[in-house]
């Protein structure tokens, strides 16, 4: 099918003419890419760098993946068995049980561990710290903040699930040990050098590029926040290079994506995240619920992120969506218009 330019067009123009979206890019492409159409507001474009954010959560998917197909881990390993016990001790403490050695690597991917996100729900200082001021948190200190919060449910409690950053950041440190190389290192050894991504990286040095990001009406300038959350949405990329990768993630370039079929499991998240589901370390969202009055088909795979970011596949019609709409304010609305752009595509 080709690709509706003049729907597209207006939601498109529907976001980029609120207020406070200062600048945008989108990116359409079906498997094959001869099909392509892309579209840049407030001087952005396809390869313009922006804040992946939780997209990175697909990088750290990958990276669990391929480790599983080398046979250097099992999605139903206990965190215990990468982690000291005292890093993890009081962990996860619900309801006066403890059951921090009984996480595993599949709650952590699927976001059924039950931990809360210590910036999200934490003190409403810290959220405000997030947003005003640039802070570095190491992955000790991380874990630390979040032994303070109860935790929502027990892991893997019936089909409960509740998105959290510390999830991947766990994740993350433990592709670092079982592979014995920071996560940089192992994010181009798996991905960007096998797929030739040359302006796709995770900020280390001072002179690394920083994308600004808005809140509001205010840019925002935040390398340490970014290096806070690694794993989670530390990483910088573009449209073009980002639709090479998540190509790649769902066609089976990177790794056996039977796992696929293998893991179908998803469950809805909190009611802050409707309505997006979570599978195998990526979201889900169904097109055919109350979201979209049951008129659309099919499902959304792929990712979100907090600054605006969106990457999703909708395989009914087998098109890729790479886009940026680089405000804080409302992460809702790179989910809007995304449902907004694959309903439209009804031929």
């Amino acid at each position: 099918m080709d690709i509706p330019k003049q729907k597209v067009q207006k939601i498109f123009g529907d976001v980029t003419k609120k207020k406070q979206i200062h600048e945008s890019v989108l990116l359409i492409e079906n498997s094959s890419g001869d099909v392509s159409y892309s579209l840049g507001y407030g001087g952005r474009d396809t390869d313009t760098p922006f804040l992946m954010a939780s997209i990175t959560k697909l990088f750290t998917t990958t990276c669990i993946f391929i480790l599983r197909d080398q046979g250097n881990l099992s999605l139903d390993d206990e965190i215990t068995k990468y982690l000291k016990k005292d890093t993890i001790s009081n962990l996860h403490v619900y309801k006066g049980q403890e059951y921090s050695d009984q996480l595993t690597i599949s709650n952590l991917l699927f976001q059924t561990s039950g931990l809360r996100d210590a910036i999200e729900e934490g003190s409403n200082e810290s959220k405000k710290r997030a947003i005003y001021e640039d802070v570095l948190t190491d992955f000790n200190e991380s874990i630390i903040e979040t032994k303070k919060i109860q935790p929502h449910f027990a892991p893997g409690m019936g089909k409960r699930a509740h998105y959290t950053n510390i999830n991947f950041e766990i994740l993350g440190k433990i592709i670092e040990i079982v592979t014995h190389s920071p996560l940089e290192d192992v994010f181009r050894q798996f991905i960007f050098d096998p797929l030739g991504l040359i302006n796709t990286y995770l900020p280390q040095n001072e002179d690394d590029f920083v994308p600004h990001v808005y809140y509001k009406d205010t840019a925002l300038y935040r390398p340490k926040l970014l290096k806070s959350s690694r794993a989670s949405g530390g990483c910088i990329s573009t449209a073009r290079e980002l639709m090479v990768f998540l190509k790649a993630f769902f066609r089976g370039k990177l790794f056996n994506n039977s796992i696929f079929h293998e893991l179908k499991v998803n469950n809805r998240l909190q009611a802050s995240m409707l309505p997006i589901h979570y599978g195998a370390g990526y979201m889900r969202i169904p097109l055919n619920g109350l979201a979209t009055l049951f008129m659309g088909k099919g499902e959304l795979i792929g990712h979100s992120g907090s600054t605006g970011s969106l990457a999703f596949y909708y395989p009914e019609k087998d098109m890729f969506f790479i886009g940026d709409v680089n405000q804080m304010e409302n992460p809702a609305t790179p989910v809007r218009m995304v449902m907004r752009l694959a309903m439209s595509m009804k031929s």
